[in-house]
C-alpha cells in the first residue's frame, strides 16, 4: 500500500515591521527583520528599495568637492537662500548655495580650529559660529566678522567742570565689515560717573580707544575699555580686596606676571572709586595662557595700600552655540552666556548675562545646546536641562526658569542631537532617545545588537530626511561589520520602527530643505552628496526575515518552495537563500528577464538603434519569483539580496512539510 502523502503547510508574510537586533533571529516576531538594509518597510505589503546617493553638482554640472577634509557640516538659510557649509581640517570654511548651485569661501585656511566648530542660525540674517579656542564670529552670506564687542568701560579720570553729559567716541573696529560700538556718559557733581555701552559693536580684535569730549569740562575725563571674548587662553582679573587710600588714578598700575607659556602677555588697568580699587579692566586679555595658578597680579601706586586681585584663565572652550528667544547662547564649561535682548553680538548690556549650572545632575561640563519647542536644551553627558519662560524685568535684567528634565541620560554626540516633530532626538553611546516635554524615552531597543559594533571614535551625525513622503530621522555612524569590515551606515527611524541604509563612506551629514522638501546631505571626506537622491541607480539591498517556527516550534520542517511577490519597473535579479537555525541553503538566483542563447549557450545581446542593450522582461508591475527549496530546520526564513533599483517587495511565501518532533 502506498504511503500517505505528507501534508504540505504554508506561510505568508505581508505585514512588515522593522529591524530587530535585540533578540536572536529565532526569537523576533514574524513581521520583523534581523537585517534590512536599503529597503524601507513602509507597511503592509510594501517594502521599497531606497534611492542611492547622488553627487551634488554645481551650475557647471561638475561634482561639488570641498578644498579640504570636512570636520563639521551644517546648513543655514540666509536671506531666503539655503546653504550647506563645510568647516574643514585646515581651518577653512566653504559654502555651497543650493538655489544658485555655486560654491565659495566663508573663510580662508587657518581662520577656524581644525575640529570642534559649532554654528547656529540667527533669524535668516546670518550664522553665528562658535570656535572652541578662537571665540565667536558671524557670517551673513558675504562677510565674516568677529563678534569681538566692547565690554566694560572703566573711568580712569572722571574729569571736572561738566555742565552736560559729554560725547563718548569709541574707536573703529579692526575689521572693515564690523560695527562701531557706541556709548553714553552720565555725570554727577560735574564729573563723569558712568559710561554705558549702547551698542557693543562687532569686528573688534583689539581694545579700541575711548575719547570723551564736550560737556563744558574744565578737565576732560578719560576711560579704558575691555573686549568681550570667548577665546581660550585669555586672562581676566577679579579684585579680591579694594584696599584703602587710593586717590591718584594717574599713577596706579596693575601688572600681570610670573606666567610662562603665553603667546601674548595680558595687560590691565585698575579703576579707583571712593578710595578703593573697584575693578580691573583688561586692556589686552592676552593669549596662550594655560594655568591661572602661576599668574600673579600686582597693584601698585595710586597713593593707597593693600589692594589685591587674582587672575582667572579661560580654559574651557566653546562647546556649542544656539539661538533662543532672540538671543545667542554660548556654552563654556558649566556656564551658558547669553546676549542682550534682540541682539546676536551684545554680551555687555544689562539684559545680557551668564548662568552657571551648579546642580549635581550635571556631573561634568555642558556638552551641547539645542533650541526647539520653545525650550533651550542643555545637554550634559548624562543629563538634560531646559531653560524656559524667559523674561526681561523692569530693571532690564533677564530671568528664566532652569529645569532638569533628565538626571541620568544625556549625550556628548553634539552633531547627533536634533528636533524631530515635537520631540528632540539624540544619540549617545548606548542608544537613541526621544525627549518629549520632560520625558526621555529610549527608542532604539531594537538596535541593541548593533550598538556594541559602532565605532564611537569616529563622527556620529544625524538629521531629518523625507523618504517616500514620510519624514524620517537618520543617524549616521561607522559600523564594524563582522563580515565586511568597518563601513558607514545609517539607522533610519519612522513610525516606531527602524531600518538601515548604506549611502557611501560618509563622515558627516546634515539636513537642509529644498523647495519645501527635507533633504539629507553628506560628505565623504571632501565630496558633497545628497543622500537618497537617485532612484534609478542600482543599490545593494539586503532583507533578512525572522527565522519562523511556522506555528509549530517543536517540529522539524522541510522547506519545499518559496516565493517572493514584487512590483517591478525593470529587470530585477534577486539572490535568495533559505535559512534555518542550522545554516543557509545554496543561493538561488531569480530573475524576471528573458535571456536569448545560441547553439553554443552564449548569450545573444539585443540592441536598439542607439546601441543600447535591450532587456526582455517577463513582466513589469506585479511579478512572482518562485523556486524549489532545500532546507531543514525547526525554524525557516529567507535572506534576499539584490543590486536592482526601485522595486517593491510585497510578500514572502513558504511551502514546507512537517517532519519529526524534537
Amino acid at each position: 500500500m502506498a504511503a500517505a502523502e505528507q501534508k504540505k503547510s504554508y506561510a505568508v508574510v505581508k505585514n512588515f515591521a522593522g529591524l530587530n537586533t535585540k533578540a536572536n533571529r529565532t526569537a523576533i516576531k514574524e513581521d520583523e527583520f534581523s537585517w534590512i538594509e536599503n529597503a524601507m518597510p513602509i507597511g503592509y505589503g510594501n517594502i521599497k528599495i531606497v534611492p542611492a546617493q547622488t553627487a551634488v553638482l554645481d551650475s557647471g554640472n561638475s561634482a561639488v568637492s570641498f578644498a579640504n577634509t570636512t570636520t563639521y557640516l551644517t546648513s543655514a538659510n540666509l536671506n531666503t537662500s539655503d546653504y550647506i557649509i563645510s568647516f574643514e581640517a585646515n581651518g577653512r570654511a566653504e559654502y555651497f548655495k543650493l538655489d544658485s548651485l555655486t560654491k565659495g569661501n566663508v573663510a580662508t585656511s587657518g581662520t577656524f580650529s581644525s575640529t570642534g566648530v559649532s554654528a547656529t542660525q540667527y533669524k535668516n540674517e546670518r550664522i553665528i559660529i562658535g570656535d572652541p579656542s578662537k571665540g565667536l564670529s558671524s557670517w551673513d552670506g558675504a562677510n565674516l566678522v568677529s563678534i569681538g564687542g566692547v565690554g566694560t568701560i572703566g573711568i580712569t579720570n572722571p574729569g571736572a567742570g561738566y555742565t552736560s553729559a559729554p560725547n563718548v567716541q569709541i574707536g573703529a573696529p579692526n575689521q572693515s565689515n564690523g560695527v562701531q560700538a557706541t556709548a553714553v556718559a552720565t555725570i554727577t557733581a560735574n564729573a563723569v560717573t558712568a559710561i554705558t555701552i549702547t551698542n557693543a559693536g562687532t569686528g573688534y580684535t583689539s581694545v579700541p580707544s575711548i575719547t570723551i569730549t564736550g560737556g563744558g569740562a574744565s578737565t576732560n575725563a578719560t576711560a579704558v575699555a575691555s573686549l568681550v571674548t570667548f577665546a581660550t587662553g585669555t586672562v581676566s582679573v577679579l579684585v579680591t580686596n579694594g584696599g584703602t587710600g587710593y586717590t591718584n588714578s594717574a599713577n596706579i598700575t596693575a601688572t600681570i606676571g610670573n606666567a610662562s607659556g603665553w603667546t601674548t602677555q595680558a595687560t590691565c588697568v585698575p579703576i579707583i572709586s571712593g578710595g578703593q580699587v573697584t575693578q580691573v579692566i583688561m586692556t589686552n586679555a592676552g593669549a596662550g595662557y594655560t594655568n591661572a595658578s602661576n599668574v600673579v597680579v600686582t597693584i601698585s601706586g595710586g597713593g593707597g595700600n593693600n589692594a589685591t586681585a587674582t587672575a582667572t584663565v579661560a580654559t574651557n572652550p566653546i562647546v556649542d552655540v544656539a539661538t533662543f528667544s532672540g538671543r545667542v547662547w554660548v556654552a563654556q564649561g558649566r556656564t551658558v552666556y547669553y546676549s542682550a535682548a534682540g541682539s546676536y553680538s551684545d554680551f555687555t548690556s544689562v539684559s545680557a548675562g551668564a548662568f552657571t549650572i551648579t546642580d549635581s545632575t550635571l556631573h561634568g561640563l555642558i556638552q551641547a545646546l539645542l533650541s526647539a519647542n520653545n525650550f533651550l536644551y542643555i545637554f550634559g553627558d548624562d543629563s538634560v536641562n531646559v531653560f524656559s519662560n524667559l523674561q526681561v524685568t523692569t530693571t532690564g535684567s533677564t530671568v528664566f526658569t532652569n529645569t532638569n528634565v533628565s538626571a541620568s541620560i544625556g549625550s556628548k554626540r553634539i552633531y547627533a542631537i536634533f528636533p524631530y516633530f515635537r520631540s528632540v532626538l539624540f544619540m549617545n553611546d548606548y542608544g537613541m532617545y526621544a525627549l518629549v516635554g520632560a520625558t526621555t524615552s529610549k527608542i532604539s531597543d531594537n538596535l541593541d545588537g548593533i550598538f556594541p559594533l559602532i565605532d564611537f571614535t569616529l563622527p556620529v551625525t544625524a538629521g531629518q530626511v523625507l523618504l517616500n513622503n514620510i519624514l524620517c530621522a537618520a543617524f549616521s555612524f561607522t559600523y564594524k561589520d563582522p563580515v565586511n569590515g568597518p563601513r558607514e551606515i545609517q539607522a533610519v527611524f519612522f513610525e516606531k520602527k527602524w531600518f538601515l541604509t548604506s549611502q557611501g563612506a560618509l563622515t558627516y551629514v546634515t539636513s537642509a530643505p529644498v523647495s519645501g522638501l527635507v533633504n539629507l546631505y553628506g560628505v565623504t571626506g571632501t565630496q558633497l552628496y545628497r543622500l537618497y537622491g537617485d532612484a534609478s541607480a542600482n543599490i545593494s539591498s539586503k532583507i533578512q526575515t525572522a527565522l519562523m517556527d511556522m506555528k509549530d516550534p517543536i517540529r522539524t520542517k522541510q522547506a519545499l518552495k518559496f516565493g517572493i511577490e514584487a512590483t517591478l519597473t525593470q529587470a530585477a535579479t534577486l539572490t535568495v537563500t533559505v535559512d534555518s537555525e542550522q545554516g543557509s541553503s545554496p543561493a538561488y538566483t531569480l530573475t524576471n528577464d528573458v535571456a536569448w542563447y545560441n547553439n553554443f549557450s552564449q548569450t545573444i545581446p539585443w540592441q536598439n538603434n542607439s546601441s543600447v542593450i535591450i532587456d526582455w522582461l517577463y513582466s513589469q508591475g506585479y511579478y512572482l519569483y518562485k523556486s524549489d527549496a532545500q532546507q531543514y530546520g525547526k525554524y525557516l526564513g529567507l535572506t534576499m539580496t539584490s543590486n536592482t533599483a526601485g522595486f517593491v517587495t510585497n510578500t514572502f511565501e513558504f511551502e514546507h512539510e512537517l517532519r519529526v518532533r524534537f
